[in-house]
């Protein structure tokens, strides 16, 4: 059984040497694949892929991510490569048709919403004097990439004129603009991590003070968190209406009720592992495995 860790760092990041030993370990013959060096090929036999100048040969693939995206050609070629693995009948976990739902940030939020889960109020424009009118309307307005993560990019705006400045910088190099109404109670939220229809555990991400960020990559603390019924409900079933194997879940407590910030495709998982002693790897090492098997 030969399964590849698809990422594109030159050195595999932590979570992805914790699935390559979680795959040594049940017997596979496991490989690091850098996605950028993955080519694809048509020719008379057909369409193949190569790693370098060799011809690829696994039997599945478990993306930990798709590398820094510098322009939509790069994301359609890598998110291409990762079809044709799957459509040559090896699976890929997550899929890249769920992984480009989720990292679209207004598409997730559509299909959340369709599929009856809360999410924040959301706007996607290219109109910069919609900004300041929305950031009035809400009072507090958190201004993002369309695609991104970790936090990076992400800004917290509270004044209609500083959103007009971000807007204004952001479509003059051709970006959209996501707005999305700042909901959440105290300055913490949740994570959790859900892998085969099951949820594995969750953190609070608690944000160092004077910052309003709560990713692990920001400086967030995490404690371990107790997942009540309705936490498990919308963890499961967000994944689930994007049809992720596996995902990170990110869920906000407000005034309301619970709101879904987010459904990461590739989420790190290392501020999980040390709140709650638990490996995600594990689990995703033997999904891909009863993938194969089934």
């Amino acid at each position: 059984m030969k399964i590849a860790v698809i990422h594109d760092a030159p050195i595999p990041s932590p979570s992805a040497r914790q699935i390559l030993i979680a795959l040594v370990k049940r017997g596979v013959e496991a490989s690091y694949l850098r996605i950028s060096k993955i080519t694809g090929v048509v020719e008379d036999s057909g369409y193949i892929l190569n790693y370098g100048r060799k011809r690829l040969s696994i039997e599945g693939a478990l993306v930990r991510s798709i590398g820094i995206i510098s322009s939509v050609e790069t994301l359609m070629k890598r998110i291409d490569i990762l079809r044709e693995i799957e459509l040559s009948g090896r699976p890929v976990i997550n899929s890249p048709d769920s992984i480009l739902k989720a990292r679209d940030k207004f598409t997730a939020m559509q299909i959340l919403k369709l599929r009856g889960l809360r999410v924040p109020p959301t706007v996607v424009t290219e109109d910069l004097y919609l900004i300041p009118e929305i950031i009035k309307e809400w009072g507090s307005a958190v201004i993002k990439p369309l695609v991104g993560s970790m936090g990076y990019g992400a800004i917290l705006v509270k004044d209609p004129d500083v959103g007009f400045m971000i807007g204004k910088a952001w479509l003059t190099h051709g970006q959209p603009i996501l707005i999305q109404k700042y909901m959440r109670k105290g300055q913490r939220d949740i994570r959790i991590i859900v892998s085969g229809g099951r949820v594995l555990g969750g953190i609070y991400r608690e944000a160092v003070e004077g910052v309003w960020k709560t990713n692990v990559a920001q400086g967030a603390r995490v404690r371990k968190a107790e997942i009540s019924h309705e936490l498990e409900e919308m963890a499961i079933k967000s994944t689930e209406v994007l049809r992720l194997k596996y995902s990170g879940v990110d869920i906000g407590e407000t005034d309301e009720g619970y709101v879904i910030y987010e459904v990461n495709a590739m989420p790190n998982w290392q501020g999980f592992m040390e709140a709650t002693g638990i490996n995600p790897a594990e689990s995703i090492a033997e999904l891909i495995i009863r993938e194969l098997k089934s």
